[in-house]
């Protein structure tokens, strides 16, 4: 492939409830579809050379969904962590879950320790998913941890870099794509820290539809895009030529 792919993408999977709906279906049938473009998307990313992949799965504010979709939600997770795990691990594929974990059942945490135990010394994608993941949580817990290690009476001045190191996902490229489907245009609270310079990608189509040739139309629209980070064009173009 001649683009520029992103070393790392983030997933906002939006729209398997309004599949389903479409669909006069149960919700819980737009989740378990779900990930049938979970799969693809992982294939994708393998294929076109992506170091990184962040999907975000359950926000801290899923909670708040009906008790009934919520119960739904935690069966597939568990169910996708006995029988997709082994998948990723042949495939060399490093999983790791980004969150807290306390919120969830002891079932679902022990399932979690064993996926990473069993997927920490692969080498090819770095898969994270993002369950019960807040990013304003996030940088308070960074900032916290700072403020837990200092002396008693100690002064500390706060920089980027001390926060940058303690965030999720500080030991891998910041994501350089955030997709969306579903035809929302924000960012939910998901990696804020982490995304300050991402390129934005929102289309309408539904989660549970998205597939490679998506995935794909997402990194062309990326790779057709002036990187600036604060620079003027000129500039970018002329570091490019020299």
């Amino acid at each position: 492939m001649s683009q520029s792919i992103p070393r790392h993408i983030a997933i906002i999977m939006d729209g398997n409830g309004r599949w389903a709906k479409k669909r006069f279906m149960p919700r819980f049938v737009g989740h378990k579809k779900g990930l049938d473009a979970v799969r693809k998307v992982i294939e994708g990313c393998v294929e076109c050379g992506v170091e990184a992949l962040t999907l975000f799965a359950f926000s801290t504010e899923n909670w708040k969904r009906p008790a009934d979709e919520v119960n739904e939600l935690m069966k597939l997770f568990m169910v996708a962590l006995d029988r997709e795990v082994k998948k990723l691990h042949e495939h060399n594929i490093r999983l790791r879950i980004v969150g807290d974990l306390s919120g969830f059942s002891s079932d679902i945490q022990s399932a979690v320790e064993r996926a990473h135990q069993l997927t920490e010394g692969n080498t090819g994608l770095n898969l994270s998913i993002a369950a019960n993941y807040g990013g304003r949580a996030d940088i308070v817990n960074a900032v916290q941890s700072i403020l837990d290690e200092a002396e008693p009476g100690q002064s500390i001045k706060l920089t980027e870099s001390m926060i940058s190191q303690r965030v999720a996902l500080s030991d891998i490229p910041e994501p350089d794509l955030l997709i969306r489907t579903g035809g929302e245009q924000r960012i939910s609270n998901f990696l804020l820290w982490q995304m300050a310079y991402s390129e934005f990608y929102f289309t309408n189509m539904l989660w549970p539809d998205f597939d490679r040739n998506a995935l794909l139309e997402a990194i062309d629209s990326f790779s057709n895009r002036q990187r600036r980070f604060g620079k003027t064009g000129e500039q970018v173009e002329a570091e490019k030529n020299a």
